[in-house]
Order: structure tokens, then sequence, then C-alpha cells
């Protein structure tokens, strides 16, 4: 019997993190343990390293996700460790799980088989603390609102135009839309609030974009929390929140060290939401380990229309990041689901449903060769019941686009199982590579919307009642026209229903609301139904996930 994946990390055999970080050559003195096998890298050391050459950067991104699975962050680790296995020097950076999906659906959100990042269950978990400290951070300033209104309210904040919500890393429908302060003088003055999960906070946002404690400190400052009666925007800075704030962040912006199943380094930091938020782990990771390997593996939240589109236009354009090559990760389970083929039978050959559903697919290839112009290869999970014909029919047909097809198997095998896939991306590297953006800095924020939307969606166009409208325009005419725009929306469907499939073309994308993130320098551009605070489903994971007798966790995939 196979063994589960949490059953693989436990018998795992991890070296001490101090050896870890002996092999990127960072000097024991450096480190902040938490306990043999997770440590923070200092940020002394991390500025230390600013004068040497970078490495390749990797993007792993994916399809749109379905119930089928994909495996990106499996391909992620497997794809760093057959990097090593072939004789190359690589890390990986990936986001920290969020309680929210660990205990709702997935369950876990390491990578998978033999492909993980360990201790798993630590990562899983509690970790370093840093979802903890955001959510202070974020709470700290919701608390200072209300005591300021309290006690005389000297700034005029209107109750009713306070845009900051409280947070929690765990998905609790029933604190969407709240009342606070209820219960008489003594507590302050009622008003509505409501929470959003600490992955959708902008103080999330804001720790895995900042470079240094000064750059977090002064972001931070720029929060605007809400307005006057005149709409006059309020600052965190006008509150001197955000000196506090930084305090009990302090210690967590530097990156977290540990490693894969075969022992080699990882840096897990910082963990954005990717359809609510822009779905990438920090930029000092990523820089600090683009300054310490040749390689560095790094994913980007859900499919390339979302994770990949914000990865570039909001992280690469503001810390000059520049990927090397893309590997798109896909299943011919997955394809099959969206082309119209149910759950319970995807396992059975059916060329024409993989045919139909290969559209998705193909257009993500197409983004990230010609919209994004980076080179890409698909990476292809195999599972058992996959046909040679419906092989053959994926890797014919993405030819014709210009790109090659592997099949890796590290989920059984590690990092020998991407060995070939790992090979591509070395040979990709070595090509030019051109990354763009899908808008420029200058264009107005009603024009970049509809860039992403017509660009990468294959939307026609897009549409906002007048409320919305009038939105974007103070948004624009207020000095905040040259952000990136932040998508939130369905990561299921290329379109606002998660129900549709395959690669619409034509729909339009209606934006249903935008909101300024002054402090992350990004306006969010809300669509459907898409929520920041997720609820639990019929079955959350968190049923199945249990301590035995004798102390051991079960149940984490």
């Amino acid at each position: 019997m196979a063994l589960s994946d949490i059953e693989i990390a436990q018998a795992a055999k991890m070296e001490r993190v101090v050896k870890i970080a002996q092999k990127l050559g960072i000097p024991e003195e450096h480190l902040v343990p938490y306990g043999h096998y997770k440590a923070k890298v200092s940020l002394e050391y991390v500025d230390s390293l600013k004068d040497r050459k970078d490495g390749k950067l990797i993007l792993v991104t994916a399809i749109n996700p379905t119930p089928a699975g994909e495996g990106k962050t499996t391909t992620t680790v497997g794809l760093g460790d057959a990097l090593n296995h072939i004789g190359k020097k690589a890390m990986i950076c990936l986001r920290e799980p969020s309680l929210g999906p660990v205990f709702g659906v997935k369950g876990g959100a390491a990578g998978g088989g033999y492909a993980q990042v360990v201790p798993m269950e630590d990562i899983n978990l509690h970790f370093t603390g840093d979802f903890g400290a955001i959510a202070l951070a974020n709470n700290l300033l919701s608390a200072m609102i209300d005591n300021h209104i309290s006690h005389g309210n000297e700034l005029g904040i209107d109750p009713r135009r306070i845009t900051w919500k409280r947070v929690m890393d765990m998905n609790d429908r029933a604190l969407r839309d709240i009342v606070v302060s209820l219960g008489g003088t003594a507590n302050g003055y009622p008003r509505e609030d409501g929470f959003d999960i600490v992955v959708a906070s902008e103080v999330m946002a804001i720790f895995c974009l900042a470079t240094s404690l000064k750059d977090l400190k002064d972001r931070l400052g720029s929060i605007v929390f809400g307005y006057t009666r005149d709409n006059k925007p309020l600052r965190a800075r006008d509150l001197k929140a955000h000196g506090a704030m930084t305090v009990l962040l302090k210690d967590q912006l530097a990156p977290n060290l540990v490693q894969t199943l075969e022992n080699n380094a990882a840096f897990i930091h910082g963990g954005p939401f990717a359809n609510i938020a822009h779905g990438c782990n920090s930029v000092i990771a990523t820089k600090t380990a683009l300054k310490l390997v040749d390689y560095v593996v790094t994913e980007a939240g859900f499919g390339a229309d979302l994770g990949a589109e914000k990865f570039l236009d909001i992280k690469c354009r503001k810390a000059g990041l520049k990927p090397a090559a893309a590997v798109i990760v896909a299943t011919v389970r997955a394809l099959k689901h969206h082309g119209g083929v149910g759950k319970d039978d995807l396992n059975k050959e059916n060329l024409s449903a993989l045919e139909k559903g290969l559209v998705n697919l193909e257009r993500h290839v197409n983004n990230v060769k010609n919209v994004y112009g980076i080179p890409c290869v698909v990476s292809v999970n195999r599972f058992t019941a996959d046909t040679k014909a419906e092989m053959d029919l994926l890797t014919d047909r993405i030819a014709k686009l210009g790109a090659r097809v592997v099949v890796a198997n590290h989920w059984a095998e590690g990092g020998k199982g991407a060995a070939e896939l790992a090979k591509i991306v070395v040979e990709m590297c070595e090509q030019k590579s051109s990354p763009t953006f899908v808008y420029e800095d200058s264009d107005p924020l009603w024009e970049k919307m509809k860039k992403i939307a017509t660009k990468v969606y294959g939307a026609s166009d897009i549409t906002a009642d007048s409320k919305v409208r009038n939105r974007i325009k103070e948004l624009q005419e207020g000095g905040y026209g040259h952000y990136p725009v932040c998508v939130a929306k369905t990561q299921s469907s290329f379109s606002t229903d998660a129900g549709v499939r395959g690669a619409p073309s034509g729909h339009v994308v209606n934006v249903r609301e935008v909101r300024l993130a002054a402090g992350a320098e990004f306006v969010v551009m809300i669509c459907g139904d898409i929520m920041t605070m997720p609820g639990l489903p019929k079955v959350p994971s968190s049923e199945r996930i249990d301590l035995t007798d004798d102390g051991k966790v079960v149940g984490l995939f």
C-alpha cells in the first residue's frame, strides 16, 4: 500500500538546518533557529549579498485548477530537486500555507509524494509565526481606529467610510459582515465591520513586496484605512500606527529556511492568495535566493491567467525581477475535466474530451510565450490511467504552439523523476528571455483592467456600474493611476464564472468593486462572486486532521 504524503514526510531523514545553510554558504551566526530543522536568515546577512550576481529565475505556473488536481507546488519542489540531481546549484522559493485551506479544502500545501518540503507538519501549521504576526499588525490598526473614534475622533474618521477590516487565518463565513462595539458607551461606537482571511490582508501584500524594514514601515504608514466625512483619505501614519505595526513584523521579515525531502534548500516566506491577492512569496526571499544559487525555482498561485500575470505585472515590475523560463503544469485528467468530463469518469480514455479541454492549456501556453514573452515548457504529471493516445494528442497539439512537453514523475521518484524537465529548463535559461508586461505604468486604471481581461482572459470587454466607475475615476484622479492592478476573481476559469471550463472567448468581465491598497501600491479589481473571507466546505479537511494517542499528526495530506 502506497504511503500518504504525511507518512512520507514523517519518514524523511532531515538534515539540521545549520547544514542546509552551510550548503548555501550562510554562516551559522546569521541563522535564527526555530528548532533543529527551520530557521530565519538574518536581514543583516541578506543585506550583505546585494552586490552578488543573480542566478536564473524559473517560474512554475499551471492551467486553471480543477478538482482533478495538477500538482504545481509538487512540480516546483521536484524541479528544484531535479536541478540539484543533474549537478546544478538550485533552490526553491514557495509561499507559506494558510490555515484556511489547510483546514478547509487542501489539507496541506507542502508538495506531495516524494517532492515535498519538510518539516511538513510545521510548515502547514504555525511554522515560524509569520501569519500570526501579520494578523496582529493588521488588527492593531483596527483596534487603533476604533480607539481613536472612541476618544474624541480628532482626525474626523467617518465610521461609514472605514475600509480596513480585521483578519484571521481561518475560513469563517460568519465573520464576513459583522457589527462591532456593541454593549454600551464603554465599548465605543457601534459600526459595521467584517473579517478577511489573513492572506487577503494588505499587510500580507506589503510584507511580501517590502525590500527592507524601512520600506516595510513606509508602506505600512501609507495604508489608507478610511476617509473623513468630506472624503479625505486617512492613513495609518495619521494614527501613528505604522511604527508599532513594524515592530510586530520586524523579526518575521527575515526569510524562512527549510529543506526538501532530498535535503535541498528552500525558502518559504509569505503567502498572499492568488485569487484575491498577488499570489507570490516574498520579494526578500526570492532576491536572496537569486544571490545564493545559480537557479531559483518559484511558483505563482493558481493558473497562468491569475498567478503568472500578477507575478509579472506586480512582483517583477516592482522588484526588477526577470524570469528566464517558465514551466506550465498540467495533467491529462485536468484537461479532460476542462473538456466536460465529470470527476468520476476521468480515468477513462476520452480523446474527444481531451481535445476539447486542451484549449485551456493552449491559451496558457500562448499567454506565457506571446503575452508575457517567456520561453516555456509544459510539464505533465502523469497518472497510471493516462493512455499513449492521450499523451500523443497532448504533445502534438502543444508542439504546434512551439512549446515542448515533458512527462515528469517527481511525485513518485523525487528529483530524478524530473531530470529531463530540469535539463530542458536549463536549456531554456540559456535562451534570450525578454519578459513583457500586460500593460504599461502610464496606462489609465480602466485601460489596465481592460488589457488584462482582453489579452489574458480572452474577454471582449469589461463593464462596471456607475458607482465602481466613479471610484476608479477617483483613484485615477487621486494620484493612483500609475499603480498596477491586482485581479481578484475565480481561479477556476478564464471567465468570472467558476463553472465555465476550457477557454471561453468573447465574454465580458464585470468589475464588481475596486479597492485601494496604497501601502502595497496596487489597486484591487474584484470580479464575480469571489470572497476575501472564504467559508469552509460541507466536509472540511479539519474533520480528517487528528492527533493519535502517541502524539502523531494524521490527516494532513
